[in-house]
């Protein structure tokens, strides 16, 4: 296909405190919503989400979340919906809890989805898209859908008060952004929308990249103290809006397709978040393409101080022989994965080079 393609969500809305807004700005997509979370932010968002549909003279069904984004789990909850004739799904939580409730949408004719992340650590809250795991959190497929959320709403002071290595996270999975949207670009690669890159979704990612290099750390620090700075809210708009429409228009490479790899591993890498594992993708993608030192210590500094992982130690793979790689490897250059869209695609030893050069390129700066 050589058709240009963007998508995106049809509202976005950030700030501090506009959880308690909600009902304000999806009571326009239908009277009864569907809540979405799991137990532990039913408590810290939840309730105030409720709350404030039940204001705007909503009727409300109340779901639990089960913890993996799963296609048993979504059919669960679809048809829970279906029975209770919910028209909106409203997904509170993380990039699981977020996704579970884009597929849940997806197999109801006629509903609407509003998505309202609590932290800022993945770009999943834009997307047409859910990434479906086993129920033992192995990696599957990507699933599309026809329709970005309608809605999503992010609350600045709740992403303040996450853990900052949420945050951290999410840095990550938006870093990746540029770099693969940029190769994908070069490689005449196809975006998560079937299409190729617009200028818009090139600028994007970008744009997306600047803003974490500018204020990454400053915002990482706010989030340390819990407040609500500028850094933060730039970054907050970078890690969720920027890095969703900038992957999705622009286009993943090796860097998601190597994270997708490491599924394939037992052990305690599997304790280790989507963005910590796009981190060291990041490093796999830079070294296979031959960029300078100068350029890959730019990231391993700005990734390192962000307490992500940037050798093998950090993934809790220290001593991994090379046969283990070689199935990372494999799974990342499988049919479909992104990786595809390389300029050249690598083969599974190249990859598998590039993971333990980036490992020794970061074991040497930190050296040093």
């Amino acid at each position: 296909m050589n058709e240009k393609i963007f998508i995106s969500p049809s509202k976005y809305v950030q700030g501090r405190d506009v959880l308690d807004k909600t009902g304000e700005y999806i009571k326009e997509l239908g009277t009864k919503a569907m809540i979405l979370a799991d137990e532990f932010v039913w408590d810290m968002a939840g309730n105030r989400v409720a709350g404030s549909l039940k204001e705007a003279g909503m009727s409300v069904v109340e779901v639990t979340f089960e913890g993996e984004a799963s296609e048993s789990e979504i059919k669960r909850i679809a048809e829970k919906a279906k029975n209770e004739g919910a028209e909106i799904i409203v997904g509170v939580g993380g990039g699981k809890t977020l996704d579970t409730a884009k597929g849940v949408r997806d197999l109801i004719e006629g509903a609407t989805c509003a998505i309202v992340p609590t932290t800022a650590s993945t770009d999943a809250p834009t997307s047409a898209l859910s990434v479906i795991y086993s129920e033992d959190g192995v990696f599957e497929r990507y699933s599309f859908y026809n329709k970005n959320p309608d809605v999503i709403i992010v609350d600045s002071a709740i992403i303040a008060g996450a853990p900052p290595k949420f945050l951290a996270a999410g840095i990550a999975d938006a870093l990746a952004t540029w770099v693969e949207a940029r190769s994908s670009y070069e490689g005449r690669g196809t975006n998560m929308a079937g299409g190729k890159a617009t200028i818009a979704g090139q600028a994007i990612a970008e744009k997306c990249e600047q803003v974490l290099f500018d204020y990454g750390l400053l915002a990482y620090e706010s989030n340390k103290r819990e407040v609500v700075s500028y850094a933060l809210e730039q970054v907050i708009e970078a890690n969720t809006l920027l890095s969703g429409l900038g992957f999705e228009s622009g286009g993943l490479a090796l860097a998601h397709a190597v994270h997708n790899g490491f599924t394939v591993l037992e052990g305690d890498i599997h304790h280790l978040s989507h963005g910590e594992k796009v981190a060291f993708g990041i490093l796999t993608q830079l070294t296979l393409e031959a960029h300078s030192q100068q350029e890959i210590n730019r990231y391993i500094e700005l990734l390192s101080k962000l307490s992500l992982p940037v050798t093998f130690k950090d993934l809790h793979i220290e001593g991994i022989d090379r046969d283990e790689l070689l199935k990372v490897a494999k799974t990342a250059l499988q049919e479909g994965e992104s990786s595809h869209n390389m300029a050249t695609v690598p083969t599974a030893d190249e990859v598998v080079d590039a993971m333990i050069a980036a490992d020794q390129y970061s074991l040497s700066y930190l050296e040093n």
